[in-house]
Protein backbone atom coordinates (compact mmCIF):
# COMPACT_ATOMS: atom_id res chain seq x y z
CA UNK A 1 0.00 0.00 0.00
CA UNK A 2 1.56 3.30 -1.11
CA UNK A 3 0.45 6.70 0.07
CA UNK A 4 2.14 9.90 -1.13
CA UNK A 5 5.42 8.14 -2.05
CA UNK A 6 5.56 6.51 1.38
CA UNK A 7 5.28 2.78 1.98
CA UNK A 8 3.79 1.06 4.99
CA UNK A 9 6.74 -1.04 6.07
CA UNK A 10 5.85 -4.48 7.46
CA UNK A 11 9.43 -5.68 7.93
CA UNK A 12 13.07 -4.60 7.80
CA UNK A 13 16.11 -6.40 6.41
CA UNK A 14 19.12 -6.65 8.72
CA UNK A 15 22.25 -6.46 6.57
CA UNK A 16 24.15 -8.39 9.22
CA UNK A 17 27.89 -8.88 9.31
CA UNK A 18 30.27 -8.52 6.34
CA UNK A 19 31.18 -12.23 6.30
CA UNK A 20 32.02 -14.21 3.17
CA UNK A 21 29.60 -17.10 2.47
CA UNK A 22 32.35 -19.72 2.84
CA UNK A 23 33.11 -18.42 6.35
CA UNK A 24 29.49 -18.35 7.56
CA UNK A 25 29.64 -21.68 9.41
CA UNK A 26 32.91 -20.80 11.13
CA UNK A 27 31.59 -17.46 12.41
CA UNK A 28 28.27 -19.04 13.36
CA UNK A 29 30.11 -21.49 15.62
CA UNK A 30 32.25 -18.65 17.02
CA UNK A 31 29.28 -16.39 17.83
CA UNK A 32 27.32 -19.29 19.30
CA UNK A 33 30.26 -20.13 21.58
CA UNK A 34 30.58 -16.46 22.59
CA UNK A 35 26.88 -16.18 23.37
CA UNK A 36 26.84 -19.40 25.41
CA UNK A 37 29.92 -18.16 27.31
CA UNK A 38 28.12 -14.88 28.02
CA UNK A 39 25.02 -16.67 29.30
CA UNK A 40 26.97 -19.17 31.41
CA UNK A 41 29.41 -16.62 32.85
CA UNK A 42 26.75 -14.13 33.90
CA UNK A 43 24.46 -16.85 35.25
CA UNK A 44 27.29 -18.21 37.40
CA UNK A 45 27.87 -14.77 38.92
CA UNK A 46 24.15 -14.28 39.63
CA UNK A 47 23.79 -17.76 41.17
CA UNK A 48 26.95 -17.39 43.29
CA UNK A 49 25.78 -14.06 44.69
CA UNK A 50 22.36 -15.52 45.48
CA UNK A 51 23.71 -18.66 47.15
CA UNK A 52 26.71 -17.34 49.08
CA UNK A 53 25.85 -15.19 52.10
CA UNK A 54 29.36 -13.67 52.11
CA UNK A 55 28.44 -11.91 48.86
CA UNK A 56 25.25 -10.35 50.21
CA UNK A 57 26.77 -6.86 50.17
CA UNK A 58 25.88 -3.72 48.18
CA UNK A 59 28.77 -4.19 45.74
CA UNK A 60 27.72 -7.71 44.80
CA UNK A 61 24.04 -6.78 44.77
CA UNK A 62 24.85 -4.23 42.06
CA UNK A 63 27.15 -6.72 40.31
CA UNK A 64 24.34 -9.30 40.12
CA UNK A 65 22.12 -6.69 38.46
CA UNK A 66 24.95 -5.82 36.06
CA UNK A 67 25.30 -9.50 35.14
CA UNK A 68 21.54 -9.77 34.60
CA UNK A 69 21.62 -6.64 32.42
CA UNK A 70 24.59 -7.99 30.39
CA UNK A 71 22.84 -11.33 29.93
CA UNK A 72 19.67 -9.67 28.66
CA UNK A 73 21.56 -7.12 26.57
CA UNK A 74 23.35 -9.86 24.65
CA UNK A 75 20.18 -11.98 24.41
CA UNK A 76 18.33 -9.16 22.64
CA UNK A 77 20.63 -9.36 19.60
CA UNK A 78 22.55 -12.65 19.51
CA UNK A 79 19.69 -15.19 19.07
CA UNK A 80 18.32 -13.17 16.13
CA UNK A 81 21.81 -12.86 14.60
CA UNK A 82 22.40 -16.61 14.93
CA UNK A 83 18.95 -17.35 13.48
CA UNK A 84 19.61 -15.09 10.49
CA UNK A 85 23.00 -16.68 9.84
CA UNK A 86 21.49 -20.16 9.97
CA UNK A 87 18.35 -19.50 7.92
CA UNK A 88 19.85 -16.92 5.52
CA UNK A 89 16.69 -14.86 6.12
CA UNK A 90 17.71 -11.38 7.33
CA UNK A 91 14.17 -10.06 7.80
CA UNK A 92 12.66 -8.81 11.04
CA UNK A 93 9.09 -7.59 11.46
CA UNK A 94 8.32 -3.94 12.11
CA UNK A 95 6.99 -4.74 15.60
CA UNK A 96 9.94 -7.05 16.26
CA UNK A 97 12.38 -4.33 15.23
CA UNK A 98 10.85 -1.73 17.56
CA UNK A 99 10.74 -4.29 20.38
CA UNK A 100 14.40 -5.16 19.88
CA UNK A 101 15.36 -1.48 19.81
CA UNK A 102 13.40 -0.84 23.01
CA UNK A 103 15.08 -3.62 24.99
CA UNK A 104 18.50 -2.74 23.58
CA UNK A 105 18.12 0.76 24.99
CA UNK A 106 16.73 -0.54 28.31
CA UNK A 107 19.63 -2.90 29.02
CA UNK A 108 22.31 -0.74 27.38
CA UNK A 109 21.35 2.32 29.41
CA UNK A 110 20.90 0.12 32.47
CA UNK A 111 24.57 -0.81 32.29
CA UNK A 112 25.48 2.88 32.14
CA UNK A 113 23.44 3.65 35.28
CA UNK A 114 24.74 0.56 37.09
CA UNK A 115 28.34 1.57 36.46
CA UNK A 116 27.57 4.94 38.09
CA UNK A 117 25.96 3.28 41.12
CA UNK A 118 28.91 0.90 41.45
CA UNK A 119 31.34 3.84 41.24
CA UNK A 120 29.41 5.58 44.03
CA UNK A 121 29.53 2.38 46.08
CA UNK A 122 33.34 2.22 45.72
CA UNK A 123 33.59 5.94 46.55
CA UNK A 124 31.67 5.49 49.80
CA UNK A 125 33.60 2.30 50.70
CA UNK A 126 37.00 3.97 50.22
CA UNK A 127 36.34 7.54 51.35
CA UNK A 128 33.90 6.77 54.21
CA UNK A 129 34.75 3.22 55.33
CA UNK A 130 33.44 3.68 58.89
CA UNK A 131 30.04 4.86 57.63
CA UNK A 132 29.79 2.50 54.66
CA UNK A 133 27.17 0.14 56.09
CA UNK A 134 25.10 3.08 57.32
CA UNK A 135 25.20 4.99 54.03
CA UNK A 136 24.84 1.98 51.71
CA UNK A 137 21.87 0.54 53.56
CA UNK A 138 19.71 -2.17 51.96
CA UNK A 139 16.93 0.39 51.57
CA UNK A 140 19.19 2.80 49.63
CA UNK A 141 20.51 -0.02 47.43
CA UNK A 142 16.99 -1.12 46.49
CA UNK A 143 15.92 2.48 45.87
CA UNK A 144 18.92 3.07 43.59
CA UNK A 145 18.11 -0.06 41.61
CA UNK A 146 14.42 0.83 41.28
CA UNK A 147 15.40 4.32 40.13
CA UNK A 148 17.76 2.88 37.50
CA UNK A 149 15.10 0.53 36.11
CA UNK A 150 12.42 3.24 36.06
CA UNK A 151 14.67 5.78 34.30
CA UNK A 152 15.85 3.33 31.64
CA UNK A 153 12.32 2.05 31.03
CA UNK A 154 10.86 5.56 30.60
CA UNK A 155 13.78 6.70 28.43
CA UNK A 156 13.49 3.70 26.12
CA UNK A 157 9.71 3.98 25.96
CA UNK A 158 9.95 7.65 24.97
CA UNK A 159 12.21 6.91 21.99
CA UNK A 160 10.17 3.89 20.94
CA UNK A 161 6.91 5.87 20.95
CA UNK A 162 8.53 8.74 19.02
CA UNK A 163 9.91 6.31 16.45
CA UNK A 164 6.58 4.49 16.07
CA UNK A 165 4.94 7.70 14.80
CA UNK A 166 7.34 7.96 11.83
CA UNK A 167 6.67 6.83 8.27
CA UNK A 168 9.28 4.82 6.39
CA UNK A 169 10.27 4.82 2.73
CA UNK A 170 10.64 1.82 0.46
CA UNK A 171 14.26 1.35 1.52
CA UNK A 172 14.01 -1.01 4.49
CA UNK A 173 17.62 -2.26 4.71
CA UNK A 174 19.35 -1.69 8.07
CA UNK A 175 23.18 -1.80 7.72
CA UNK A 176 23.56 -3.58 11.07
CA UNK A 177 22.82 -6.95 12.66
CA UNK A 178 20.25 -5.38 15.01
CA UNK A 179 17.69 -2.56 14.97
CA UNK A 180 19.65 0.54 15.90
CA UNK A 181 17.73 3.79 16.45
CA UNK A 182 20.18 5.87 14.39
CA UNK A 183 19.88 3.47 11.44
CA UNK A 184 16.08 3.49 11.66
CA UNK A 185 15.95 7.28 11.68
CA UNK A 186 17.95 7.35 8.42
CA UNK A 187 15.25 5.22 6.77
CA UNK A 188 12.38 7.48 7.88
CA UNK A 189 10.52 9.63 5.35
CA UNK A 190 8.79 11.90 7.86
CA UNK A 191 10.31 14.68 9.94
CA UNK A 192 12.74 13.35 12.56
CA UNK A 193 13.54 16.70 14.22
CA UNK A 194 11.78 15.79 17.50
CA UNK A 195 13.51 12.39 17.58
CA UNK A 196 16.94 13.93 17.07
CA UNK A 197 16.24 16.63 19.63
CA UNK A 198 15.23 14.04 22.25
CA UNK A 199 18.31 11.95 21.46
CA UNK A 200 20.50 15.03 21.93
CA UNK A 201 18.84 16.11 25.20
CA UNK A 202 18.04 12.75 26.78
CA UNK A 203 21.17 11.10 25.38
CA UNK A 204 23.22 13.61 27.33
CA UNK A 205 21.37 12.76 30.52
CA UNK A 206 21.74 9.00 30.02
CA UNK A 207 25.29 8.84 28.65
CA UNK A 208 27.28 11.99 29.41
CA UNK A 209 26.10 12.65 32.98
CA UNK A 210 26.76 9.06 34.16
CA UNK A 211 30.23 9.17 32.61
CA UNK A 212 30.99 12.49 34.32
CA UNK A 213 29.73 11.15 37.66
CA UNK A 214 32.03 8.12 37.33
CA UNK A 215 34.99 10.41 36.61
CA UNK A 216 34.12 12.60 39.62
CA UNK A 217 33.84 9.53 41.87
CA UNK A 218 37.29 8.30 40.88
CA UNK A 219 38.84 11.75 41.18
CA UNK A 220 37.54 11.87 44.76
CA UNK A 221 38.87 8.34 45.36
CA UNK A 222 42.32 9.23 44.01
CA UNK A 223 42.42 12.42 46.11
CA UNK A 224 41.51 10.35 49.16
CA UNK A 225 44.15 7.65 48.69
CA UNK A 226 46.90 10.18 47.90
CA UNK A 227 46.58 11.29 51.51
CA UNK A 228 47.48 7.76 52.63
CA UNK A 229 51.19 6.93 52.69
CA UNK A 230 50.73 3.16 52.99
CA UNK A 231 51.48 1.38 49.71
CA UNK A 232 49.50 -1.63 50.96
CA UNK A 233 46.35 0.48 51.29
CA UNK A 234 46.89 2.06 47.87
CA UNK A 235 47.39 -1.37 46.27
CA UNK A 236 44.26 -2.68 47.98
CA UNK A 237 42.22 0.29 46.71
CA UNK A 238 43.34 -0.19 43.11
CA UNK A 239 42.75 -3.94 43.27
CA UNK A 240 39.22 -3.23 44.56
CA UNK A 241 38.46 -0.72 41.80
CA UNK A 242 40.43 -2.40 39.03
CA UNK A 243 37.60 -4.60 37.77
CA UNK A 244 35.11 -1.74 37.71
CA UNK A 245 37.55 0.55 35.91
CA UNK A 246 38.21 -2.13 33.29
CA UNK A 247 34.49 -2.59 32.63
CA UNK A 248 33.95 1.19 32.46
CA UNK A 249 36.81 1.50 29.94
CA UNK A 250 35.37 -1.29 27.77
CA UNK A 251 31.81 0.05 27.88
CA UNK A 252 32.48 3.74 27.30
CA UNK A 253 35.43 3.08 24.98
CA UNK A 254 33.21 1.27 22.47
CA UNK A 255 30.44 3.88 22.80
CA UNK A 256 32.90 6.74 22.18
CA UNK A 257 34.41 4.94 19.18
CA UNK A 258 31.00 4.08 17.74
CA UNK A 259 28.96 7.26 18.28
CA UNK A 260 31.28 10.16 19.15
CA UNK A 261 34.19 9.54 16.76
CA UNK A 262 32.73 7.66 13.78
CA UNK A 263 35.15 7.17 10.88
CA UNK A 264 34.38 8.44 7.41
CA UNK A 265 36.20 5.59 5.66
CA UNK A 266 34.75 2.07 6.00
CA UNK A 267 32.28 3.45 8.51
CA UNK A 268 29.85 0.56 8.08
CA UNK A 269 32.51 -2.04 8.86
CA UNK A 270 33.80 -0.06 11.82
CA UNK A 271 30.31 0.52 13.20
CA UNK A 272 29.54 -3.19 12.89
CA UNK A 273 32.75 -4.16 14.70
CA UNK A 274 32.16 -1.62 17.47
CA UNK A 275 28.53 -2.71 17.81
CA UNK A 276 29.72 -6.31 18.12
CA UNK A 277 32.17 -5.20 20.82
CA UNK A 278 29.40 -3.43 22.72
CA UNK A 279 26.63 -6.02 22.44
CA UNK A 280 28.61 -9.29 22.42
CA UNK A 281 32.24 -8.97 23.55
CA UNK A 282 31.77 -6.68 26.57
CA UNK A 283 28.92 -8.73 28.16
CA UNK A 284 31.03 -11.86 27.61
CA UNK A 285 34.19 -10.38 29.18
CA UNK A 286 32.55 -8.78 32.23
CA UNK A 287 32.14 -12.07 34.19
CA UNK A 288 35.81 -12.93 33.56
CA UNK A 289 36.93 -9.46 34.62
CA UNK A 290 35.00 -9.63 37.89
CA UNK A 291 35.79 -13.27 38.68
CA UNK A 292 39.45 -13.60 37.66
CA UNK A 293 40.49 -10.49 39.57
CA UNK A 294 38.17 -11.03 42.51
CA UNK A 295 39.20 -13.23 45.42
CA UNK A 296 35.71 -13.10 46.98
CA UNK A 297 34.14 -14.60 43.84
CA UNK A 298 36.74 -17.37 43.66
CA UNK A 299 36.24 -18.25 47.34
CA UNK A 300 32.46 -18.17 46.92
CA UNK A 301 32.69 -20.58 43.97
CA UNK A 302 34.82 -22.97 46.04
CA UNK A 303 32.40 -22.80 48.99
CA UNK A 304 29.33 -23.41 46.82
CA UNK A 305 30.98 -26.32 45.00
CA UNK A 306 32.14 -27.78 48.32
CA UNK A 307 28.63 -27.53 49.79
CA UNK A 308 27.08 -29.13 46.71
CA UNK A 309 29.59 -32.00 46.76
CA UNK A 310 28.95 -32.49 50.49
CA UNK A 311 25.19 -32.82 49.93
CA UNK A 312 25.74 -35.23 47.04
CA UNK A 313 27.79 -37.60 49.20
Amino acid sequence: MIMSNQTVISKFLLLGLPILPEHQHLFYALFLAMYLTTVLGNLIIIILILLDSHLHTPMYFFLSNLSFSDLCFSSVTMPKLLQNMQSQDPSITYAGCLTQMYFLMVFGDMESFLLVVMAYDRYVAICFPLHYTTIMSPKLCVCLMVLCWVLTTLYSMLHTILLARLSFCEDNVIPQFFCDISALLKLACSDIYINELMIFIMGGLVSVIPFVLIIVSYVRIVCSILKVSSTHVIHKVFSTCGSHLTVVSLFYGTIIALYIFPSANNSTVKETVMAMMCTVVTPMLNPFIYSLRNRDMKEALIRVLHEKSFFLQ
